[in-house]
């Protein structure tokens, strides 16, 4: 049950106090003031502590805002002695703002007639004190056109900081390949819900999407084909580093998969050496997996796995580097633990902490590393086995997380290997307690992955996002007393004319009460615009 500070409250209701419990995903503890509310106005200012990472943030609200109100909403430095009035973004460690946490993350809001302020230890916190800020807005305000008032906010107080450090969605650029904007817009659809980590599948048997220099063939011949015998594509370096600053502009780290041994038949077809005959396979563009392997007792394969996953590290600040690891059907389990006991160390050389599927944990133990599971059972006796000599894990269940997973039988996307997800299944689970021998400190978090072998648009993504992304990130960042299906249903309802504004194409769940007219899948679109601006980015190559 959610704790006292969350009274019921109903979807129906339009009243401060129930706008001020609606927040998704659900904060620590809410305080409200029954009957106050702050009025943005055309002569609100936005002040921030005067450093760049705080003025970072007010800048991004200010855009967020400017489009729906047509204020000017000015950034400014907050002085000392400020006068009441605007929104103030504030970090501080002088005991007003948010109690420690573990992941710097926290910020307390406070909301009177006179203004809005967020204080918070990080920019990080500052950063989710805005999402949540814009949740207490009216739905209107996430329109990209012009819109009438008013804008209010109710008065209280929230004090919020997240459960786990890791909340993620992974996005298959592989299968089917999304250029940059694209890939920014589902960034900004992380950013809403509070996740910090994206993590792009970057390369499989159908596609390699990211340019290496040393193996240019990767992409000239391995990035031209996708899943139906599309054009393929893939991101330069320079369009790979536009990504991973629009991310960590929001907060939000990258984390590259280079999957490897399997799933590599786009690699092979660009360099037959690589293959455990020395012949270039054909190229594949189907869905099919656990057809393809590296040749692990070729030392030329060890060269390239060094060469690539190095250029990579270089391109990526996140600590993490994912080499995959699932589904090498054609390897033995002695040859595989080969494979993954000499690459380990290659990951770390490079700085970076190994990030794998779960069926790495048969191979030895490497120093920080991460264990993803998508396994539908709640026991693995070797991902247990792993955590006891030292590994984190990531937990992605199949049949709770995997937005590729159908709603229900009619559902014209995606897959049912997993079972059906609708949004109760993708809630109703705690990371903490769910694998058996995994003790909550060893989980670090939670990911929604999203393969794309059904998928092939923006709105195809979103179809199949939402409304079940919010669920996996109120698992990531509340606590665990909080988690109520009863209630997050209704909250959730609350997101849908939000979506609508925002021109997001989402899954109308008969589980919950949505008010308004829906959005369908249509004719697939031409993506819209990032929520920010950002440099503009010439079309991938290929």
């Amino acid at each position: 049950m959610r704790p006292a500070t969350f009274p019921p409250q109903s979807v129906e209701g339009t009243g401060l106090q129930s706008r001020l419990h609606t927040v998704l995903p659900a904060p620590l503890r809410v305080e409200p003031a029954d009957g106050v509310e702050f009025f943005l106005t055309p002569g609100t200012t936005i002040r921030t502590t005067p450093t760049p990472e705080a003025t970072a943030v007010g800048r991004y609200l200010a855009e967020l805002l400017r489009r729906p109100t047509g204020y000017p909403l000015p950034v400014v430095p907050a002085g000392r002695a400020d006068a009441p009035g605007g929104i103030s973004l504030l970090l501080t460690d002088d005991g007003t703002g948010p109690t420690p946490d573990s992941t710097g993350e926290g910020y307390v809001l406070e909301a009177t007639a006179s203004g809005v302020v967020i204080r918070a230890q990080t920019a990080a916190g500052l950063f989710y004190g805005v999402q949540t800020l814009r949740q207490l807005l009216p739905a209107k305000i996430e329109s990209g056109r012009r819109q009438t008032g008013p804008w209010t906010v109710p008065g209280g107080r929230i004090e919020d900081a997240p459960r786990f450090a890791y909340r993620g969605a992974m996005l298959d650029v592989a299968r089917h390949f999304f250029a940059v904007p694209h890939v920014l817009r589902f960034i900004d659809h992380l950013a809403r819900y509070k996740l910090n980590h994206l993590h792009l599948h970057l390369t499989d048997d159908q596609g390699w999407r990211i340019a290496i220099d040393s193996w240019p063939r990767l992409t000239t011949v391995g990035g031209t084909t996708e899943v139906d015998g599309g054009p393929g594509g893939y991101y330069t370096q320079e369009q790979y580093r536009e990504i991973v600053a629009y991310a960590a502009a929001r907060h939000i780290t990258v984390v590259p998969e280079i999957d490897l041994p399997g799933h590599t038949n786009a690699a092979l077809t660009s360099y037959g050496a690589l293959a455990p005959d020395g012949v270039a396979p054909p190229e594949y563009t189907g869905t099919d997996v656990g057809f393809s392997a590296l040749a692990v007792h070729n030392e030329l394969t060890y060269r390239f796995v060094d060469e690539v996953l190095g250029e990579v590290a270089a391109l990526t600040p996140g600590p993490y580097l994912h080499i995959g690891g699932d589904e090498a059907f054609t390897l033995s389990l002695d040859d595989y633990r080969v494979f993954v006991d000499r690459v380990q160390p290659i990951v770390t050389g490079h700085g970076k902490r190994v990030m794998g599927w779960h069926q790495i944990a048969v191979a030895g133990p490497s120093a920080g590393r991460v264990i993803q599971y998508w396994g539908t059972g709640e026991t693995d006796p070797a991902v247990t086995e792993a955590v006891a000599q030292g590994a984190q894990v990531v937990l992605s269940p199949g049949n709770r997380s995997y937005l590729d997973m159908k709603y229900d039988a009619g559902t014209p996307l995606g897959k049912d290997w997993a079972g059906l997800v609708e949004v109760r299944q993708a809630y109703d689970w705690d990371p903490g307690a769910y694998l058996a021998g995994v003790p909550a400190e060893a989980v670090l978090g939670v990911e929604a992955p999203l393969w794309t072998e059904t998928i092939a648009s923006v709105s195809d993504i979103e179809f199949m996002t939402f409304p079940r992304l919010p669920a996996i990130a109120e698992l990531g960042w509340s606590p665990a007393a909080a988690h109520d299906w009863a209630d997050f249903r209704l909250r959730l309802a609350r997101q849908g004319d939000r979506w609508s504004a925002a021109g997001i194409t989402f899954h109308r769940s008969p589980e919950v009460p949505w008010p308004g007219t829906p959005v369908v899948p249509g004719p697939r679109p031409a993506p819209a615009a990032p929520e920010a601006p950002a440099q503009a980015v010439a079309p991938a190559d290929g």
